[in-house]
């Protein structure tokens, strides 16, 4: 969904999906977001707690706790000064190349016999089933492991908040389903071992077919031997000459252990794709080789530096999903995308002064001296509204109020010149007065230093005051999205109705303030249709049985609701919100 092509895409996430493994369990908080933000633009992302909107942000920054992990998608981050990459060619780095290509060109033989290679594994494969168990039974037979797994593992951890004393019997009552539930999963994979068992004795007590398949074995492997006993092309060679460079270059920024390491992978993963019959000479299938292990550089030329040496050059397309090396990230957070916390209290080091934390972050991201990183940090505390710069300047945290550590929070962020600035919550500490203080700095800033805003909210109150666009997420999917006076004047989606109903600045006297019934859907199961449907008023038979798509309202606005469709039903918004602009002037005696 693009707005405008005079507008420059900053990052474009496409078909993201975020998961993370809870207890034996697998959560999915995001479930397939997708959503291009501009350059210089402000963007709310805006939903109840629990919609997802921190986790989708913290993919930008590769701050997802540990047991988190991008399963889907992308995350394209546009900054060419990063894409370009530039790599020294020393002699073991020609070496490496050498080694590299001599490898890619023995396996480029068993290009030719890539189908009659499959087939042998086809072959090989159905033989494996007919003396293992099918599809079907080690489904069944995972699904039950599963289940008595997670029950083993709640009654562990139920058992570990009852109190000794006075709660012992409950103890036992627990410690006696443990172990029956550690019994039951010893006999089930007794089960699965005993029909395995039966199923290899059946099928090698045929032996009519197994000679019969043996027979079948040699004969393709035959046909391989002689499909692969050719040379190599000399436009192959060429061609794995470019990945060889190309593999180098990917990995030129890593220390020499890791390199290597990343080498071998990567050479491996061209193996598999060379045998199988993948054309590697197409830019799309090299991309897929890469992005399991390493962001792929495309070589695009060589050329001597001052000093004589031969450096590889290429650019990248930055991948905020695929990146998995730690020193990446540090090119990225904080330099190129920065966040300011819901509380700043734990944003900043409370035993280090507030002078010391901004010239250390000056330091490190601007490379500059401990003198000029003071002026930096002088000029930066002076713009973001702190009174006496240089007398506050050694001051500990505890010596600011909550709204001057805000600013300073806001400081050492604006410091490292980001492009993208990732605000989640970060007036909700705070009282009124100040709140509006912070939300007008931010907006000055921008003006300033010319940054995106991505500005994290539940409060749709606050939205108005910062946002261009709006985007509205629901059990961690895009449901709406659109210019603030489409999404606050022009409403299509019912969560979204619901959500505008329920803001404090609509309430009248003696009228009870509107909620949403009911809670959102767990994220653990699989939502097979409308997620929000159990809570809609609105709800549509359809709803309860298919996702609906993301439907077009205008180029910029965009809604996900069954009720957008030509044969759905029409419905007036809710009273609360139909004439939401005058309500709203007249609050603010506008």
């Amino acid at each position: 969904m693009t707005e405008s092509a005079e507008k420059k895409i900053l990052l474009s996430a496409k078909d993201v999906e975020v998961k993370f493994k809870v207890r034996g369990r697998i959560l999915t908080a995001i479930r397939g977001i997708s959503l291009d933000i501009y350059e210089n633009e402000s963007i709310a992302i805006v939903g109840e707690s629990g919609s997802g909107k921190s986790v989708f942000t913290k993919t930008f920054a590769g701050m997802l706790d540990q047991n988190g992990f991008i399963s889907n998608g992308s995350i394209v981050f546009d900054d060419r000064e990063l894409a370009d990459t530039k790599v020294a060619v020393g002699f073991l780095g020609k070496a490496i190349i050498s080694l590299t290509h001599k490898r890619l060109n023995s396996y480029s033989r068993r290009e030719k016999g890539a189908d009659i290679y499959k087939h042998i594994l086809e072959v090989e494969k159905a033989e494996e089933i007919r003396r293992t168990l099918s599809e079907e039974e080690q489904k069944k037979i995972d699904e039950k492991l599963d289940d008595l797994k997670f029950r083993m593992t709640e009654a562990s951890n139920l058992c570990q908040t009852f109190d000794r004393k006075t709660e012992q019997d409950k103890i036992e009552q627990t410690k006696t389903k443990i172990k029956k539930y550690a019994l039951e999963i010893k006999n089930v994979e007794k089960q699965r071992k005993d029909l395995i068992t039966a199923h290899r004795a059946s099928a090698l007590a045929d032996t009519e077919r197994l000679g019969a398949y043996k027979t079948k074995i040699a004969s393709l492997k035959a046909d391989y031997a002689a499909a692969i006993g050719g040379e190599v092309s000399d436009e192959i060679k060429k061609r794995n000459r470019l990945i060889a460079k190309e593999i180098y270059l990917s990995v030129g920024r890593y220390s020499l252990f890791k390199r290597i390491k990343s080498i071998n992978s990567l050479t491996r993963a061209f193996k598999k794709a060379i045998i199988f019959g993948e054309d590697v000479s197409k830019g799309e299938v090299r991309d897929q080789v890469f992005s399991n292990i390493v962001l792929r550089v495309n070589f695009t030329d060589e050329y001597k530096n001052e000093k004589k040496q031969d450096v590889l050059h290429g650019s990248c397309v930055l991948d905020l999903a695929k990146i998995k090396y730690p020193a990446d990230w540090l090119q990225i957070r904080g330099s190129r995308i920065a966040t300011v916390f819901q509380d700043p209290m734990t944003s900043l080091n409370p035993i280090i002064t507030i002078g010391k934390q901004l010239t250390s972050t000056i330091i490190k991201h601007q490379k500059c001296s401990e003198t000029q990183a003071r002026e930096k940090a002088l000029k930066i505390m002076q713009q973001v509204g702190i009174p006496n710069a240089d007398k506050r300047f050694d001051d500990f945290p505890f010596q600011y109020s909550g709204g001057m550590r805000q600013r300073i929070v806001i400081a050492i962020a604006l410091s490292c010149r980001p492009k993208i600035l990732i605000c989640d919550e970060p007036t909700t500490a705070l009282d009124v007065t100040i709140q509006a203080q912070i939300l007008d700095l931010i907006k000055r800033l921008q003006k300033e230093y010319g940054y995106t805003i991505v500005f994290i909210t539940h409060d749709l109150g606050v939205v108005a005051n910062v946002a261009d666009r709006v985007a509205v997420l629901y059990a961690g999917q895009l449901v709406e999205l659109g210019k603030v006076e489409e999404v606050f004047y022009d409403p299509r989606h019912p969560y979204t109705w619901a959500l505008l109903s329920s803001l404090p600045q609509l309430a009248e006297k003696n009228v009870k303030l509107y909620s949403i019934t009911g809670t959102p859907p767990s994220l653990y199961n699989k939502i097979p249709a409308d997620a929000f449907a159990p809570r809609n008023p609105y709800c549509l038979k359809v709803d309860t049985l298919v996702e609906p798509p993301m439907f077009k309202v205008t180029d910029t606005h965009y809604a996900k609701t069954w009720l957008l469709d030509s044969r759905a039903p029409k419905y007036e918004k809710p009273e609360a919100i139909r004439d939401i602009h005058e309500k709203l002037m007249k609050t603010f005696n506008i």
